[in-house]
């Protein structure tokens, strides 16, 4: 089995790497400490055909692979990690199940702007009472004439203060089968979006309100019974924040490796010291373990959507690796990784988050039990008599 990546894929990894260090690599400190969303860079990145890689020509994207979409995270996370950001906005997420399950009206009306870097998609899915339980969700949409007249809550949705247009999962009615969403956009009467709260990486995310908010019925993306599609299209988004979680462990790798190099304590350099050599060891180690199971995932889904397992296991195994191997680097540099004149400790920040959005490690070590024994493990509690 060659482990390599094949000629079209390393052409295409190199040729994103050569426009990062070129366009990149200025400014990175100050973009990674701004809560703001870097639109200048979105366009660029937009430009260089860094959006809708993996979607098809039709659809405005570049026809591309989903490897090739994780290898731009890759390759601009290891220059910019603020930057990977904007790739994955462009690439995973909502806009992923956008285009996904979209009409050709929807596609024509949203993706130019979207995929242009000129507007950014949010997605509403958790709630103050439905994080992790997504099914529990209370949100509604109510048919009335040729409009849904929306009412709710949204929580914790990433890019939620600049967006203009957001993708709301809610109910029909009761039960799982009636689970679908909506493209709800920004300055939709009764529609209102909160005052920004900060999580604990700098970023940002607004509560959404719904009281009475009426949207035409031609912006329904997936009607009654349509929560399998989303999910299964949510798995693609895990290949996103697994891509970032990893990319930025190694990101912090390489700086602390190079400061293990040069920095001397005791008349020698760090590197020199077993004790360091044996972190490296292992940090090693898990980035490259982790990077097996990422590019399976995203082999797989060269034909078709990823199987939910491999997406489980690519963004649990990214995840762990990520973050123990920034943790690690941050260690490694003492004082200066603890600092914010040094890009490590926002590495460490960010993965912590990824730890929890878009499927907990908890969420994701169930999924992958499901899958070792082939059947599903009900979390909730048992019905009374």
């Amino acid at each position: 089995m060659n482990f390599d990546l094949n000629p079209d894929d390393q052409a295409f990894a190199d040729s994103v790497r050569r426009f990062a260090k070129d366009k990149l690599t200025d400014g990175t400190l100050e973009r990674a400490h701004s809560p703001h969303y870097p639109w200048d860079i979105a366009k660029m990145l937009a430009e260089q055909g860094l959006f809708g890689i993996a979607f098809t020509e039709d659809d405005g994207g570049q026809g591309g692979t989903l490897m090739q979409a994780v290898l731009a995270i890759q390759e601009i996370a290891l220059i910019c990690p603020k930057s990977a950001d904007i790739v994955q906005a462009g690439n995973f997420g909502p806009i992923r199940t956008f285009v996904e399950y979209a009409t050709a009206e929807q596609k024509e009306r949203f993706l130019p702007d979207l995929l242009g870097g000129k507007k950014l998609i949010s997605l509403g899915m958790t709630e103050p009472d439905a994080g992790s339980a997504v099914t529990e969700l209370r949100t509604t949409a109510r048919a009335d004439g040729d409009e849904y007249v929306i009412n709710g809550t949204k929580i914790f949705s990433t890019h939620s203060p600049e967006a203009e247009l957001f993708l709301i999962y809610l109910r029909f009615g009761p039960g799982l089968d009636n689970i679908g969403s909506v493209l709800v956009e920004k300055g939709t009467p009764g529609f209102t979006v909160g005052n920004p709260s900060n999580f604990m990486n700098g970023e940002q995310w607004s509560q959404l309100y719904f009281e009475d908010a009426r949207i035409p019925a031609s912006n329904l993306l997936l009607g009654p019974g349509g929560f399998k599609k989303q999910i299964s299209g949510f798995n693609v988004e895990r290949l996103g924040n697994a891509s970032r979680s990893l990319a930025l462990g190694r990101h912090a790798f390489n700086i602390a490796r190079e400061h293990a190099m040069n920095r001397k304590q005791f008349g020698r350099a760090l590197c020199e010291f077993q004790g360091l050599q044996w972190k490296f060891t292992d940090m090693a180690m898990r980035l490259e373990q982790a990077q097996l199971l990422l590019y399976k995932a995203a082999m797989e889904g060269e034909h078709s959507l990823p199987s939910a397992q491999s997406t489980a296991m690519a963004k649990l195994a990214c995840n762990e690796a990520g973050w123990f191997v920034a943790n690690e680097a941050l260690q490694v540099m003492g004082g200066m990784g603890f600092s914010q004149e040094a890009i490590v400790e926002y590495c460490v920040r960010r993965i912590r988050g990824w730890m929890i959005a878009g499927g907990s490690i908890e969420v994701l070590k169930n999924r992958i039990a499901e899958g070792v024994f082939g059947r599903s493990f009900s979390q909730r509690a048992p019905k009374a008599q």
